[in-house]
């Protein structure tokens, strides 16, 4: 039998907090390893327990959890712990923040239980929890952020013609079937591709590869 999913649930509303704690310690597969109230406290408290898979508020006092998750899953963490974003603020801005910061998923509160417990398995699978609509509709509102940066731009990327080709459709908010039907090509083999892509470019999920795509002006 596999180790459950040991998660930390940071939110500063009691009653909230309380509901999430519940719902996660009801299935066998999970555990709550620890809670808190505020970002710094999910910093210091993840350093110690070391979860799978950390639920995190965005509007927290101390810290919020934007800046909370740069921290734990941001660029440059030499341990980095995946972070769920709930929050009641549904806002592009926010979700935009959130997977910059480097967080893998972004939930809405008023989510059904089973769609928050869908979205940490997901996460702790080390997926990244973002519909492909949400996808095209942050890359076109936000693209014009994500420049290429000095320096760095496709001849840099290595990548095949035909695993470039897969990470512009990616980066298009392409699902895995979609690219599939446009490549003609079987779901496993996209599947496979997408994971060369991740590894070779050494990128957590769908989500950076996205980000990558733009700043090497791959897409624009």
């Amino acid at each position: 039998m596999t180790d459950p999913t040991r998660v930390l649930v940071c939110d500063d509303q009691m009653l909230v907090r309380t509901g999430l704690v519940t719902i996660i310690d009801s299935q066998p597969d999970m555990e709550v390893a620890g809670e808190c109230e505020d970002g710094r406290a999910a910093v210091d408290l993840a350093a110690e327990i070391e979860p799978d898979v950390v639920v995190m508020d965005v509007r927290m006092p101390v810290l919020d959890g934007i800046e909370a998750t740069k921290l734990l899953a941001g660029a440059g963490v030499e341990h980095p712990v995946k972070v769920l974003v709930v929050t009641t603020f549904n806002l592009d801005e926010y979700v935009y923040d959130a997977l910059r910061a480097g967080a893998s998923g972004f939930l809405l509160k008023d989510a059904p239980p089973s769609q928050l417990l869908h979205g940490i398995r997901t996460v702790a699978m080390g997926a990244a929890l973002l519909d492909p609509e949400v996808t095209r509709r942050l890359v076109g509102r936000y693209a014009a952020r994500i420049r290429p940066a000095d320096g760095e731009r496709e001849q840099d990327v290595p990548l095949s013609p035909r695993e470039l080709e897969v990470l512009r459709l990616i980066a298009d908010g392409l699902s895995n079937s979609e690219i599939a039907a446009a490549l003609v090509l079987s779901q496993e083999t996209v599947k496979t591709f997408v994971s060369r892509i991740l590894t070779k470019l050494d990128l957590r999920d769908r989500v950076q590869a996205v980000v990558y795509a733009y700043r090497r002006g791959l897409v624009t």
